[in-house]
């Protein structure tokens, strides 16, 4: 289970990666991976494809950075979810509040 964060030159890209396990277990790491970015109109882009599972915490935690993203004018998009995720977020209907490719 890690958090890895890329943030492009300009500051206004942050691509956040989750390998292995989204749980609560990532909380803290996955909440410092994205609180210190505060540039207006920033995109944060959640990377599955490492992902092998999401319980509802995770979903919880997608929303907080969903709100950080949306105070700063911004947006999320969550890119190639592993087919497991990508049920559990179509379950929860997240495509209906943030772009999912992939």
């Amino acid at each position: 289970m890690t958090v890895k964060k890329l943030v492009s030159e300009d500051s206004k890209s942050v691509v956040i990666a989750i390998e292995g396990r989204f749980d609560f277990s990532l909380h803290q790491k996955f909440r410092e991976s994205y609180s210190s970015d505060n540039i207006s109109g920033s995109r944060f882009c959640l990377e599955l494809s490492k992902a092998t599972y999401m319980d509802s915490s995770a979903l919880g935690m997608i929303l907080l950075l969903k709100d950080h993203a949306e105070k700063l004018s911004g947006e999320v998009v969550v890119k190639n979810p592993s087919e497991s995720v990508k049920k559990i977020l179509e379950i929860a209907q997240i495509h209906k509040l943030m772009t999912i490719e992939g």
